[in-house]
């Protein structure tokens, strides 16, 4: 075990005004703290600074504040923000084993801190942290090791976007833009196209609950459900109907961020689950599919509309039951609309057959980053 600034130097960043932060990218980029997991930034500074705080593409960066992140720096000529901190290995260390390193440590200190609203790492916490360090030649295994496997799910998570992708295109090409509908197809109003619409509960998760229950989490920005992490719930026999979904049913994310309002995804589960106060439950009528209807929801044409619609409170933005139902929608041929699902279902098997192997190959990462680093 050594501690972190025995095998790297630590450089942490400046508190550059605010004053000066603009949106003209013909200034610096400023690496802040929600960069870093991405590594760019659209935020640019006017301001005068010192060379010392200048990033270069391939920088090894810490977010010390929210979620804890480690990633490389993506471009060069970028100014390192205050509550980042770069890492520069020392000789001996191979930075790519420290990168892997401090990824399992940073995991770890957010376990620990799970119930933490804010979290933050400080200089002092960041300069004790100690990390397995074995000799220079087993680092070099570990991290060629850790980095193939890396790279593998990395391209299996660009082969399931791009199988998203297609979906969409196809989407747009059998029945057109959702705005000028050049396809002429009849327009109507969600509410004409609805046979029920119901908010879910309010009632808390509890620990053994009879129900899954599903939340605003288990929704994805691009239409899908994510069980991951999944609560459960108790609701009485006479209150079930109100706040079940069953296989069919079209969930709406009615509150979230401004970005994030509007997701929307068809529950296509065996089993029943019950959903929270956040969504809305939509049954529609024989008109259209709910595939079709998930699908033209989560059009950026119609995801911009919902944003001009959102009613934003504090770090919230809202959509309720009646603004929704007034959102219109084409309705395309039964025919086109099931030729449609069919497609989709065809990609949908081997966006399986990807997820399947994504899943497999992150758990032989997981397991070997608990090998490595315990």
């Amino acid at each position: 075990m050594k501690k972190l600034i025995d095998i790297c130097d630590i450089q942490y960043g400046y508190a550059f005004d605010s004053a000066y932060f603009t949106e003209n990218s013909c200034y610096p980029p400023l690496a802040r703290i929600r960069d870093v997991k991405r590594g760019y930034s659209e935020t640019y500074y006017s301001g005068g600074y010192s060379e010392e705080y200048i990033l270069a593409s391939g920088d090894l960066l810490v977010g010390m504040d929210g979620e804890f992140n480690i990633a490389r720096w993506k471009c060069d000529g970028a100014l390192l923000n205050q509550r980042v901190c770069r890492l520069l290995a020392k000789k001996g260390t191979n930075e790519e084993y420290l990168r892997f390193a401090m990824m399992k440590v940073l995991k770890e200190i957010e376990r620990r801190t799970a119930f933490v609203t804010v979290k933050h790492l400080s200089a002092k916490e960041l300069n004790k942290l100690q990390l397995v360090v074995p000799d220079l030649s087993t680092q070099n295994k570990v991290a060629e090791i850790l980095s193939r496997l890396e790279k593998i799910i990395g391209l299996r998570r660009q082969e399931l976007k791009r199988l998203d992708d297609l979906i969409k295109a196809r989407f747009v090409e059998m029945f057109g833009d959702p705005i000028l509908n050049p396809k002429g197809w009849e327009m109507v109003a969600v509410g004409d196209i609805v046979t029920d619409v119901r908010y879910g509960t309010s009632k808390p998760a509890v620990e053994g609950g009879k129900y899954p229950y599903l939340r605003m989490n288990n929704l994805t920005s691009d239409g899908h459900l994510d069980l991951k992490d999944l609560k459960y719930i108790d609701i009485s026999d006479d209150e079930i109907e109100k706040c079940v979904v069953r296989k069919g049913d079209v969930l709406f994310n009615r509150t979230n961020s401004i970005e994030l309002v509007g997701k929307t995804a068809v529950f296509d589960l065996p089993e029943d689950m019950v959903i929270a106060g956040y969504i809305i439950r939509v049954r529609l009528n024989e008109k259209l599919l709910p595939e079709i209807f998930s699908q033209y929801m989560n059009l950026e044409a119609i995801k911009s509309i919902l944003r001009g619609m959102a009613k934003g409170a504090v770090n919230q933005a809202n959509i309720n039951a009646q603004e929704l139902q007034s959102i219109k929608v084409y309705i395309p041929s039964m025919e086109l609309q099931n030729q449609f699902v069919e497609m989709k279902e065809q990609v949908d098997k081997s966006k399986v057959k990807v997820q399947k192997a994504l899943d497999e190959t992150q758990k032989l990462f997981d397991s070997l980053m608990q090998q490595y680093f315990g």
